[in-house]
């Protein structure tokens, strides 16, 4: 049975030097209430010290005083981290891309399956996921900056099995971990009813508590045993060491958020706002052209996560699935903060299982976002620019679609782009080159693509490029864009151009919608 302890007594039993698992995603399911406890411990008395945290898409939301790891952030406390992602943390993520904390990053969908090896007494993970990527030993090995190739760590190792590469990403133990969830009753069974995402939660209990280490669950609120409907229960009782209930309630960082958990439905028409004509709207557009009545898709976070609210507009949301890795299928998904989550979602798993479907060649089509592209498609999104985010679920989805379509804006930095009398006015470009001759980490192998036969698009408001034999090849252009000044001068290689090459849509740079409903109902 769970022992309910006050959050200062969470903070007692994590010790200097441990190896310590923390839930989230995002906003979501971070235990902020211990977090900021163990930091502000740490600043009073220099302990805990030099701990080792373990995390999927590390929890934040986007703010520099924020939750998650922005609560831990100071030098000391945190000397490695091994986490999917930290875009969302400002402060961990700048300390590890000025490198005074050691980061290892794992993809996400890998991350949740060497849980359930520890779990389960598996020495590890084999897998084609990271094959040709950073994580590949034969490039970076998953070390994202140069104090994590100091410590000389091997997490992954390259095998050969039935005449095939494969990689083994080893087990380790973890000493001890912090979830949040949203009930626990007095036995400590764990609930997460009023949660929009179920993580990695189960498989981060049982990996530490059957490996001798401990369970401490944040909850928003202890209630009477025999009281929580056993369908919501995630955790049963005997992998919980101790209970704590959170200062502040429901969730800490955005609240309850029922029409996020199933709860209950709003029409989406008037919550989710329509986008106005812009380049990043003509982005998600030619995305959503790609669309097809039935597809299981999956949208990344920023420009991706607008291919969304296209479908909204357009009334085709419920015409195909949208899922995120978080575990949840259907519904709009959100993005900022809210990123992870879907508003009137048809069902939610674990992030595990959902990787078990996308791993597999379960997706149809994914759009995902692009900071570095090189002349061989190779495409960066995990360091770039001096800073070290890791990729998410990047490699496991992009890796493992059919059809892949990059939407990202062409150049980087502060830009004036309009779209005007149905053309793209760029009134100021970006400074910032994205069409690489090398990209600084390669987080999408062309190679593997190209031997795998996967379709790849890159989709920017300018021009459209695809991965064919030759390499990354122009096939459309927008209206009022000059191929040399606009195109060919903002990047550090020369593309192959199709003999064939065309204009974008028109429709993409007019404010009327695409027409995508009748075209779903026409087959």
């Amino acid at each position: 049975m769970a022992k309910i302890i006050s959050v200062e007594q969470a903070v007692d039993l994590i010790r200097d030097g441990m190896t310590v698992g923390v839930s989230g995603f995002g906003a979501f399911s971070s235990p902020d209430s211990i977090l900021e406890a163990i930091g502000q411990r740490y600043r009073e008395r220099r302990t805990p010290k030099d701990l080792t945290i373990v995390s999927g898409v590390a929890p934040g939301d986007f703010q520099e005083d924020g939750c998650g790891m922005s609560k831990i952030a100071y030098d000391g406390l945190v000397q490695t981290m091994i986490a999917s992602h930290l875009r969302m943390s400002p402060p961990m993520g700048r300390a590890v891309s000025e490198n005074r904390v050691a980061a290892f990053s794992l993809p996400l969908g890998v991350y949740g399956q060497l849980l359930s090896a520890i779990g389960g007494g598996r020495p590890g993970v084999v897998t084609h996921v990271g094959l040709n990527t950073y994580a590949d030993p034969t490039q970076e090995g998953c070390c994202i900056n140069p104090k994590a190739k100091a410590q000389g760590r091997t997490f992954v190792e390259r095998v050969r099995l039935d005449g095939r590469d494969y990689l083994f990403y080893r087990a380790f133990p973890i000493d001890a971990c912090l979830l949040h969830a949203s009930y626990g009753d007095e036995l400590g069974n764990i609930s997460v009813q009023e949660e929009p995402i179920r993580g990695e939660l189960v498989e981060l209990a049982a990996a530490v508590h059957n490996r001798g280490g401990i369970v401490i669950v944040e909850v928003n609120d202890i209630v009477k045993a025999g009281t929580l409907d056993p369908r919501h229960i995630l955790i049963h009782r005997s992998y919980v060491d101790y209970l704590v209930k959170a200062q502040g309630g429901s969730n800490v960082a955005l609240g309850h958020h029922p029409e996020l958990t199933g709860q209950l439905r709003v029409p989406t028409q008037d919550r989710i706002r329509a986008i106005p004509l812009s380049a990043k709207k003509v982005i998600a557009r030619r995305a959503a052209l790609e669309l097809r009545p039935q597809m299981l898709v999956n949208l990344g976070i920023g420009i991706p996560a607008s291919v969304a609210n296209i479908a909204n507009e357009e009334g085709i949301h419920d015409q195909l699935t949208l899922s995120l890795e978080t575990g949840v299928y259907g519904g709009v998904p959100l993005d900022g903060p809210l990123f992870g989550s879907s508003m009137n979602p048809e069902s939610l798993s674990r992030s595990a299982d959902m990787f078990v479907a996308y791993d597999g060649g379960g997706l149809d089509l994914t759009v995902l976002g692009a900071a570095e592209v090189d002349s061989s498609g190779n495409v960066n999104v995990s360091r770039f620019a001096g800073r070290c985010v890791g990729p998410g679920g990047f490699v496991d989805i992009s890796q493992n679609t059919p059809k892949v379509c990059f939407a990202f804006s062409f150049t980087s930095g502060q830009q004036r782009l309009a779209v005007e009398g149905g053309r793209l006015v760029i009134q100021q470009d970006g400074s910032g080159i994205k069409f690489k001759g090398r990209a600084d980490q390669i987080t999408f192998s062309a190679q593997y693509a190209r031997q795998t036969g996967q379709q790849v698009l890159f989709i920017t408001e300018r021009a459209v490029f695809a991965l064919q034999d030759q390499g990354l090849t122009l096939v459309e252009i927008a209206p009022g864009v000059d191929l040399e000044r606009d195109i060919l001068a903002k990047m550090e290689f020369q593309p192959a151009i199709s003999p064939a090459l065309r204009p974008m849509d028109p429709r993409l740079f007019q404010p009327q919608p695409l027409g995508l409903a009748a075209a779903f109902q026409s087959g």
